[in-house]
């Protein structure tokens, strides 16, 4: 059974160096983002149905500046760079820092922002306090939990307990979470049909 919302159009717009040079839209839009090396690339090329739509790498990092793309001609997803990517300058990692919160925190358009997590490893600090930091700069979020299809269901299931558990020191409440596999496009209708419900509500406010 498909998705209610399927992708017919998703067009790469550009790619941009700072929060300042994305383009002025007033659609809405979700930014994607994660650890390097979380498989954020192939969610998104699984969510859109395209090979090739973000580039996919076994070297993490490709993404280095904040990626649009149109889908559907009525919101556009836009991919940001992983964090915590070690072969690169501490000078780069600071720019690339100030690059996805400024964007996160300016950009009035910004519905969510899907936080994903490898479902493969045990809870990781970086993840917890980028998440924490979102919390701080009042990003709203959801949880995409990834490759679940890469290790046995009883580890995937214990690492997503151990991350709820440790989400939990810091929050009272969890986020929306989902569960993903890329390559079997596990969570796909999940996340599609929670973005058009957010699409309703931008439209029925008028902003």
């Amino acid at each position: 059974m498909g998705a209610k919302y399927q992708i017919i159009h998703a067009n790469y717009i550009g790619s941009y160096p700072s929060e300042e040079k994305c383009p002025g839209i007033q659609q809405p839009e979700y930014a994607f983002i994660g650890r390097s090396n979380v498989g954020k690339s192939s969610l998104i090329n699984m969510l859109c149905q395209r090979q090739s739509l973000a580039l996919t790498s076994r070297q993490p990092g490709k993404t280095q500046m904040i990626n649009y793309f149109h889908i559907n001609n009525n919101w556009y997803l836009v991919d940001l760079p992983g964090y915590g990517y070690a072969k690169i300058s501490k000078a780069k990692r600071q720019q690339w820092k100030t690059m996805i919160e400024n964007y996160l925190a300016k950009r009035w358009n910004l519905q969510v922002a899907f936080a994903l997590i490898d479902a493969n490893i045990p809870p990781q600090k970086i993840d917890i306090d980028f998440i924490n930091r979102l919390g701080e700069m009042r990003v709203p979020y959801v949880l995409v939990y990834t490759k679940t299809d890469k290790s046995k269901p009883d580890e995937i299931n214990a690492n997503i307990a151990a991350f709820r558990e440790k989400l939990l020191e810091y929050w009272e409440t969890l986020p929306r979470e989902f569960i993903t596999s890329a390559n079997q496009s596990t969570g796909r209708e999940a996340i599609l049909d929670f973005i058009l419900e957010v699409n309703a509500r931008f439209d029925e406010e008028g902003i």
